[in-house]
């Protein structure tokens, strides 16, 4: 077990740095920020001075291992747009995001695992059928294209809820929450939905694959024989080996949810980390894209570490497996 939680442990972290090594590479594609940030009166000797003071006169691997040095001591340097510490900048929009995400999970997860779990009870009813109907808006919409109809419908159309923002929030020590006001809720509901939907569905679909195929094991045959009541079957034997599988799928979604929260919370306008990064790739601010794609990336890959550890703790045959293989 410990060889193996240090082997993940080990791939993750090279996985941190060829995804910031890429990450750090495209931005020289992106613009020149010097040209940003001098006026039109710029001359070419302000122009070196700037790139030097930024340290963009020196070679990309210098430029790539001073990120990497600054930014295991939290120091992701200052923004260009802003002149404040990217790592203040990204503390005061994470909170909207962490919450987005966090609801948007709750209802992917057990929505999604619900719904799957009655749609594969009921496979032949009409309510399942037209679950798994309507399931095929939210696979095959885009996410942007959702959230635009929901706030036609909700917010244009009804008047029920906001359509963009983030409402009236409530500072605790150094944290701002919209769960404590009737606003910050409202708004809350139509991004959620618009994010949380897409990985809904695909779970959905997943755990009533396996429910399906689950039930139709013998193991299950011979316990209707035996008598045991089908909520019993359902639910003690079929569901707990259907979300063995399901597990690894759930955490490579979950962890997706904050990685293209980037989508709704610039159809929403929501003040988060993912539309400081939409701003940021406009005015060519490197750190704050930086920092921003190598926050998202440990979220990414601890979230999948995390998965890994859950799915060899729960799944007997890889201990088995592992076990038998070191013999």
């Amino acid at each position: 077990m410990l060889a193996y939680i240090i082997r993940r442990v080990f791939q993750s972290v090279l996985v941190l740095l060829v995804v910031g090594l890429v990450a750090f590479a495209m931005f020289r594609f992106v613009g020149d920020p010097v040209d940003n940030m001098l006026g039109q009166e710029r001359t070419q000797a302000d122009i070196e001075r700037l790139r030097e003071q930024l340290g963009l006169d020196q070679p990309f691997i210098v430029q790539y291992w001073r990120f990497l040095e600054q930014a295991a001591q939290g120091n992701f340097g200052l923004s260009y747009r802003q002149g404040r510490p990217v790592a203040e900048i990204l503390i005061e929009r994470l909170p909207a995001t962490l919450e987005l995400a966090f609801v948007s999970g709750l209802l992917a997860l057990f929505g999604g695992i619900a719904l799957g779990i009655f749609t594969a009870i009921r496979r032949r009813g009409v309510s399942a059928n037209v679950i798994m109907t309507v399931s095929l808006i939210g696979v095959s919409l885009p996410t942007f294209l959702i959230g635009i109809l929901l706030i036609y419908v909700f917010s244009v159309e009804l008047g029920w809820l906001p359509s963009f923002g983030r409402g009236e929030v409530t500072r605790i020590g150094g944290w701002t929450t919209g769960f404590l006001t009737e606003s910050g809720l409202k708004a809350l509901i139509l991004p959620a939905i618009t994010l949380g939907l897409y990985q809904m569905t695909l779970i959905m679909r997943l755990v009533r694959t396996e429910m399906l195929e689950v039930l139709r094991m013998d193991y299950i045959r011979f316990a209707r024989a035996r008598g045991i009541r089908e909520k019993s079957i359902n639910f003690r034997h079929a569901l707990k080996n259907t979300l063995v599988p399901v597990i690894t799928i759930t955490g490579l979604q979950l962890g997706s949810i904050i990685a293209f929260a980037i989508i709704t919370e610039t159809v929403f306008q929501w003040p988060g980390v993912g539309l400081l990064f939409i701003n940021a790739i406009q005015f060519v601010d490197i750190p704050v894209m930086a920092a921003y794609l190598m926050m998202i990336s440990v979220m990414f890959v601890g979230i999948n570490l995390i998965v890994d550890m859950l799915y060899f703790a729960i799944d007997p045959r890889l201990r088995v497996d592992r076990t038998a293989g070191g013999h």
